[in-house]
């Protein structure tokens, strides 16, 4: 996958914005990042979008910024002039597709039906956009799709939104969302990035769903983390629960069989995509990670402990 994809999925959303007033994309674009969010799509609807997509490239590096509803071989041209590292389109132009393509352009159409992903697939592209989401079938039309278009990846957009882009980002074939609530017109207008900023923090913790999973009790040995799991399910009723290196007195309790990581043991608290989080810890909350804890499914990181110990427990995230 291009590696501008790749971390528009680490990323997991991408907000849509239009921006009326050339002014407001740079304080947008800082909201974004503070929020957690370092991508946006600008939409080429708008007389100032071309300068907008200059102004957050030269200002805010760190930004990811792209351009949407890019009709034009012209217009592909000028967002790609402006800044923009990656084009999106609302529906399949195989001119404009091929344009992009031979000019080395990244460029992810949209799609709703299974003859316009052939159409992607004759033009070598593996990454498409599915619009209007919701409209055109949502997630059952996604997944039916990929039934006979394996290789092929979604990025949906239009009509998702906080209540449903878990139920979309939990399908592998889907990348990120284009989504547009934490950036509404009117807060734009209103130049509230304050306001931006979190809604697109509540976006990502929505999307990540940060919860306790269990906490875990160091042993000196096998015999000691029986008596304990037992003492637990005896006084509580729990299940004993054995596995080969510790025994869940219930789910959340893991009694490790040997000394572990952590002075007191450790916590394990469960997110939905353990990489995506670690994308955001780090680049918004400064959080160090030890990758060589870190256990693997399908060459996606799904468990990884904290350099940091808190309260004397070490910390990891479980998938």
């Amino acid at each position: 996958m291009n590696e501008v994809l790749q971390k528009l999925s680490a990323i997991g959303i991408v907000p849509v914005v239009v921006i009326n007033d050339v002014s407001k994309a740079v304080p947008l674009a800082k909201a974004l990042v503070a929020g957690g969010i370092p991508c946006a799509e600008v939409t080429f609807r708008t007389a100032e979008a071309e300068e907008a997509i200059k102004a957050i490239a030269k200002e805010v590096p760190e930004m990811i910024v792209g351009a949407g509803t890019v009709l034009t071989c012209e217009q592909a041209d000028r967002a790609v002039a402006a800044g923009a590292t990656f084009l999106v389109s609302p529906g399949f132009n195989r001119k404009v597709v091929d344009y992009c393509i031979d000019k080395g352009y990244l460029i992810t159409p949209g799609t709703s039906r299974p003859s316009d992903v052939e159409q992607a697939i004759e033009a070598g592209l593996d990454v498409v956009k599915f619009f209007p989401a919701e409209a055109a079938g949502g997630l059952p039309m996604i997944k039916a799709m990929c039934g006979p278009y394996t290789n092929v990846k979604f990025m949906p957009t239009g009509g998702i939104n906080a209540s449903n882009i878990n139920s979309y980002l939990a399908f592998d074939k889907i990348i990120c969302c284009g989504g547009s609530w934490m950036v509404k017109g009117s807060l734009i207008e209103a130049g509230d990035f304050d306001k931006i900023t979190q809604l697109c923090q509540e976006a990502v913790e929505t999307m990540l769903g940060f919860t306790f999973a269990h906490v875990g009790i160091n042993s000196e040995n096998a015999e000691v983390a029986d008596v304990t799991a037992r003492r637990f399910c005896d006084i509580f009723g729990f299940e004993y629960d054995e596995h080969k290196s510790a025994i869940f007195a219930s789910k959340g309790i893991e009694v490790r069989k040997q000394m572990f990581l952590g002075k007191l043991g450790h916590i394990a608290i469960r997110t939905n995509n353990v990489e995506r989080a670690m994308r955001y810890l780090k680049d918004v909350k400064g959080v160090e990670f030890d990758e060589s804890t870190a256990s693997k499914k399908n060459g996606h990181i799904t468990s990884v402990y904290l350099k940091e110990e808190i309260g004397g427990f070490a910390v990891h995230l479980v998938q």
